[in-house]
């Protein structure tokens, strides 16, 4: 018998990634979406959330995160007993929060996929795990539904710590950045212009600008990453004072810092290998 999967929010950009990837794996997939319509006619159509929800084994949260909290602490309840509630946010001490506070009938399952949409396969992908109540079954059932990934195991509070270098300065820095390469008039003679450097900040920058602005928002608003943004900003006005002041030999030294603490993690060598290389094969 096949197992059931409500997908809440199946038709969001990850929503439909889900919906393909547990089809090609058997699953029964049940779809409910508030906002859109459902059109693929290989997945059972639920009317409301309540009925997408009661026959599911499984249930998925592709919804917001500012959402999430509250939807969890809605459907918990409803949910039929042994089954698994499984919330996929990009911040994770509040979802974990009300996780922790479910029925006990109700299994929790956090995790942060760490690929988007266009994912192909999902060998060589990261999926990150928050325990909640018993942390090794909780990474047992994940693993069984995404047995290719790699996995890591971290609390929520280190999560969203880490997320805010991860993705929360990538992001904040790469919307900065696209606001820039608007403005600018000429933008046809800046790409003729440009060599492998700014090829391949363009696509990171565009593919970026390609999310929803509310996961944007969501990402740049986590509040870890207050710190490294005031050092960043920090940074950057300290580098224009040297430039203004000509203090070469000063810049200089903080360059050689920054790239020696660097390369005690990254190989800089391969590092700039690799870039070369998916710029050229980009540009096949």
């Amino acid at each position: 018998m096949k197992k059931k999967i409500a997908l809440i929010g199946s038709e969001g950009q990850m929503g439909k990634w889900f919906t393909k990837y547990f089809l090609e794996r058997g699953f029964e997939v049940i779809g409910y979406d508030a906002e859109k319509e459902i059109l693929n006619k290989s997945i059972t159509k639920a009317q409301s959330l309540v009925g997408a929800i009661l026959p599911a084994d499984y249930v998925i949260l592709c919804i917001p995160v500012k959402r999430t909290p509250e939807t969890i602490r809605l459907i918990a309840k409803e949910m039929k007993r042994d089954s698994y509630l499984i919330d996929i946010s990009s911040l994770k001490l509040k979802t974990a929060t009300a996780l922790s506070k479910i029925p006990d009938k109700v299994n929790p399952i956090c995790i942060h996929p760490m690929f988007g949409p266009g994912t192909k396969k999902l060998k060589g992908q990261n999926v990150i795990s928050i325990p909640i109540r018993d942390a090794k079954k909780e990474l047992i059932v994940a693993k069984s539904l995404f047995p290719e990934a790699s996995f890591v195991q971290i609390d929520a509070s280190e999560h969203d710590k880490k997320i805010a270098i991860i993705l929360g300065m990538t992001h904040l820095v790469n919307l900065a950045l696209a606001n820039i390469l608007a403005k600018e008039e000429n933008f046809t003679l800046v790409e003729k212009m440009s060599g492998t450097t700014f090829k391949a900040q363009k696509l990171l920058t565009a593919g970026i600008m390609t999310e929803s602005p509310e996961l944007i928002e969501t990402i740049i608003s986590n509040q870890e990453i207050r710190k490294y943004a005031e050092e960043l900003w920090k940074d950057i006005g300290r580098m224009l004072i040297l430039v203004q002041e000509n203090r070469t030999e000063e810049i200089l030294k903080y360059v050689s810092s920054a790239k020696e603490r660097l390369a005690k993690n990254i190989d800089m060598d391969d590092a700039y290998k690799k870039l070369v290389s998916m710029v050229n094969s980009v540009e096949k």
